[in-house]
Parts: structure tokens; C-alpha cells; sequence
């Protein structure tokens, strides 16, 4: 168990480092989480960077609660149905130059710094800078999941020059340098975010992705309203307040599963397990239907979690495994969470989507886009179908925790539509299991996956295994690198403590 006065948890150690640095300066959570997503954009190029979105949740000090942060850009306005259809596309493209939407990570952070931050982007840009300009050891957890986008780099030769050096992936332990991402990070530093909206990094963007055929344009960023502020959705479970990002992030997902789940009869580990499958299959089923961007159509969020709808479909719950929709297989993203020596709390993530995004890079930027239009769904009267400035279902969704008094903590998993459920089995390992926030991150997981299969992480209980099979269920093994990475941080009656996934290469830095 790790406790300080100020923490950090991040899935690489430089990242760790950078953002502990800035709060021994004296520098806010909003200042150490922004040194550590810039870090990371340097160090995990397949999961994050400055052509992705964020979001975020900040608790300041002796607030009743957190504010929550949508750093996301919509669709460009020539991503119609009709012109996918055009293209030939009867479903969204899982990658290319049709999935990249309007990043909105570099906004995101002035948004979190002009409000909250402390020292400075120079301050706290300058490892990242520096890092990417001279090189790092590649870790060896990343190093293993970018074989994992290597087809993809190679069916663009810029993002193949960058990311795949002599024509190969790195390894663990070689040195990795990317004087092209340096440069756009100290655009940044010099110029803010208008660079990346209106500037040549903007232009290279737009002729990367119409060099594609794809329909991003010089509009559809300048003409980008920029990141909004909004109150969070939550409910209760055990007596916490969860908190998570309204639509059109899943963070519906979080809250719906968690009040079914609470109120169902757990006389063993197997059948707690059953429950809270069933319980999350019912709550991404709800979003698949409903999530969408409320700019563009109401999303139910309160009739979801309504409680007498809840209790007509608790009571739909029965002892046998039944047939989900798949919700989706993992993707790739970042989670900092922090909290400073004054007790202000951030709890951010970003993300490019899937592994590298959308493979579309400018020649010599160092900056993928991401892929965040494959969120979009081509169904006929479908609330999430794109449209110019719509933004689609995002994945990526930081939590916090409250219990009527303040902060009581903050969380994050990797990994898409992995995301959810990791929240939830986290968050019940600690409250009903009562493991420290470092056993309730490693603990073996499962997801939920097509109609009855649900995957199992190696060393997963036996015993509630067994359970689950006599119930129905069957089983495929879940690789490492699909049952998310997740971060924590609690605050207890003696401190703060945290736990950082064995997954991933981090740790949790205190001061």
C-alpha cells in the first residue's frame, strides 16, 4: 500500500516522474496530470497523442463534488452516411482517413490549465519535449503492444517512417526518438492549441487525411467550437457516489450496471460474478441503443437509471448465463489520475482509440490522428449516426468517487469497451472484497463479450469459474492486453493510497 500527501498513478514511469516533479514545485493536479498525458503522448504512441481526445474530472478542494471536461471534436461535415455509403462502406472503417474526427486533446489541456493550472505549459512540457527529442527506452509492456499496430503503420508509409524504424517495431530496451511530435509539443508551448486548429500543424492534418481520400477539412477544425464544461452523472453504490462523463461518452454504462447489481443476492463469488455480468450485458445493451451526442438528440440518461425501470429488469436477471450483443473489443488509451498536497483531485484520460488510431499521419509531424469515428454507427434511425459536428460514442471515461463529505478517490481502465467493466470490478473488489486499491487493480478479471462467451484472465477464480460454467456461461482466455490497465488512487481515513496496474509499466509516485 502506497500513502503520501500528494500521488500520482499513470501507467509509465516517466510519466509518474514528470507529474510527482511538478507537484513538488507546487504545481496543481491539473498541472501534473497535463505533464503526464504530455509525457505519455511521447512514450505510448500507440495509445495516446496531441491527434486524440481527453476527458476529464476535477475535484477542487472542499467542492461537493467534480467538475467534468469533454475535450472531443465532432465529425468533419463530409462524414455523412451517405458518403461512407459512397466509399462503399456498409459499417464504419475500423481505421483510415473515413474514422478521424476533430481531435481535441491540445485544447483540452489549455482548457484544464486556464482554469486550474499553476506553473505553465512550458514547465510542464518540457520533459515531454525533451524526451521525445532525445529518445527513451522503449518498456517492455509497450513494446509488446505496438506489434500489435504494426500492420497498420505499414499501410502508411509516413506513420511506418516515424513508428516503425528501419521497418521494425521497436524492442524493449532500444532507444526511440520522435523529433517530429517534439516540434508539435512546442508549438504547443509557444503558441497554445490554435496550432493544431488553424495553423500548419492544422494544414498538415487536413492534407494527410485528403491525400486519403478522406473528408476532413481546413473548416472542420478552425470551425470547432472548442472543449465544454458540464456536471457529471452519478449514482450510488454502497453508500459512494460514482462519478462519470455524461454522453456521449459509456459512463451511463458505470452507473447503470452498478445500481442493478447492488441490490442482487450474492451468496457466493460465482454467483456475484454471474450477476454483474448479466447486470453490465443489460447496461450496454441500453447504450448501444441510446448513447449518442445529446447536441444532436436527448440521450435518457435519467430513464436509464430510472429505479422502477431498474427493478423491472433486476427481476429479469435470472440464474442462467443469456445471450449479449457484443459490446465492442478493446482499444488503446491513458489514464492519470492525481491528487495534490492542497487535495485538489483530476482524474484524465485520453486516447487515440484503437492501437496507433487511425494509421493517418502528416509526413514528418510525429502525430497520428485518431480513429474516434469508428464510434459511429451506419443503423438505419439510429441516434449515433454520423453527421458534420456530431460527436460520436466515446469509450474513454475517468471516474471519481464521493461519499457526501468530499473526494473519496479516482479511476480509470484502459482499454475501450473494457472500460466499464473494469470500473466496476475494481470498485467491488475493494468495497465488498476488501482489497487495498493495489490488489483490486491486479486482480484477474473477466469481460464480457458475444451472446454467452465471456473471457477469463489467467489465474481468475476457479471455484467462480466453475459456477459460471454451471450457469451457462462459456469461456475464451483473455490476454493480458485485453483486460484494460487501470489506475487508482483512495482516500482513507489515514491518507491518500493507490494502486497502479500490473498490466501496464507503471507505478504510483508520492510526495
Amino acid at each position: 500500500m502506497t500513502q503520501g500527501t500528494g500521488m500520482v498513478a499513470a501507467s509509465h514511469p516517466l510519466a509518474v516522474d514528470a507529474a510527482v516533479a511538478v507537484l513538488d514545485e507546487g504545481g496543481t493536479a491539473a498541472d501534473a496530470a497535463v505533464a503526464a498525458a504530455a509525457m505519455l503522448t511521447v512514450v505510448d504512441p500507440r495509445s495516446t497523442g496531441v491527434g486524440g481526445d481527453l476527458f476529464a474530472l476535477y475535484w477542487e478542494p472542499g467542492a461537493d463534488e467534480p467538475v467534468g471536461l469533454a475535450a472531443a471534436g465532432g465529425a468533419p461535415g463530409g462524414m455523412t452516411v451517405q458518403a461512407l455509403r459512397e466509399q462503399g462502406f456498409d459499417a464504419m472503417p475500423p481505421d483510415g482517413p473515413w474514422t478521424v474526427t476533430v481531435p481535441g486533446a491540445t485544447w483540452g489541456w489549455t482548457a484544464l490549465l486556464d482554469r486550474y493550472g499553476r506553473l505553465g505549459s512550458r514547465r510542464l512540457l518540457h520533459p515531454a519535449i525533451e524526451t521525445a527529442r532525445a529518445g527513451f527506452t522503449v518498456a517492455p509492456i509497450i513494446a509488446e503492444e505496438w506489434q500489435l499496430g504494426a500492420d497498420k503503420l505499414r499501410r502508411n508509409p509516413a506513420a511506418a517512417e516515424v513508428f516503425l524504424p528501419g521497418g521494425q517495431v521497436p524492442q524493449a530496451g532500444e532507444t526511440f526518438v520522435n523529433p517530429g511530435l517534439a516540434d508539435a509539443l512546442e508549438s504547443y508551448v509557444n503558441d497554445g492549441h490554435e496550432p493544431f486548429y488553424t495553423g500548419a500543424i492544422a494544414a498538415g492534418f487536413v492534407d494527410a487525411v485528403q491525400q486519403l481520400g478522406g473528408p476532413l477539412s481546413a473548416s472542420d477544425l478552425s470551425g470547432w467550437g472548442g472543449p465544454e464544461w458540464s456536471t457529471p452523472i452519478s449514482a450510488q453504490f454502497r453508500g459512494l457516489d460514482i462519478y462519470e462523463m455524461p454522453p456521449p461518452g459509456q459512463g451511463v454504462v458505470v452507473l447503470e450496471a452498478a445500481r442493478l447489481y447492488q441490490d442482487l443476492p450474492l451468496t457466493s463469488q460465482g454467483e456475484a460474478d454471474h450477476h454483474l455480468i448479466e447486470c453490465l450485458k443489460i447496461a450496454f445493451g441500453d447504450a448501444a441503443d441510446h448513447v449518442a451526442d445529446p447536441h444532436f438528440g436527448p440521450v435518457p440518461v435519467a430513464d436509464l437509471l430510472e429505479e422502477d425501470r431498474l427493478s423491472k429488469l433486476r427481476d429479469q436477471i435470472g440464474p442462467e448465463a443469456s445471450d449479449a450483443r457484443a459490446p465492442g473489443v478493446p482499444s488503446d488509451t491513458v489514464y492519470v489520475c492525481v491528487v495534490d498536497r492542497e487535495g485538489a483531485a483530476c482524474s484524465l484520460i485520453q486516447s487515440l482509440y484503437e492501437s496507433f488510431g487511425s494509421g493517418v499521419m502528416a509526413p514528418g509531424s510525429g502525430v497520428l490522428l485518431h480513429n474516434r469515428g469508428n464510434g459511429f454507427t451506419l443503423r438505419d434511425g439510429h441516434p449515433n449516426r454520423p453527421e458534420g459536428g456530431k460527436r460520436p460514442y466515446h469509450t474513454i471515461i475517468p471516474a471519481m468517487l464521493g461519499d457526501g463529505t468530499g473526494f473519496r478517490g479516482c479511476l480509470g481502465v484502459v482499454g475501450g469497451f473494457m472500460q466499464p467493466q473494469g470500473q466496476l470490478q475494481i470498485l467491488r473488489n475493494v468495497i465488498d472484497r476488501g482489497m487495498t486499491a493495489q490488489q483490486a487493480v491486479d486482480a484477474p478479471r473477466f469481460r464480457v463479450m458475444q451472446g454467452r462467451t465471456i473471457g477469463l484472465e489467467a489465474g481468475f477464480d476457479d471455484v467462480s469459474a466453475a459456477e459460471l460454467a454451471r450457469r451457462g456461461h462459456l469461456f475464451t482466455e483473455l490476454p493480458r492486453f485485453e483486460c484494460g490497465g487501470a489506475q487508482m488512487i483512495l482516500r482513507t481515513d489515514t491518507g491518500l493510497t493507490g494502486g497502479s496496474d500490473r498490466r501496464k509499466d507503471g507505478y504510483v509516485g508520492v510526495c
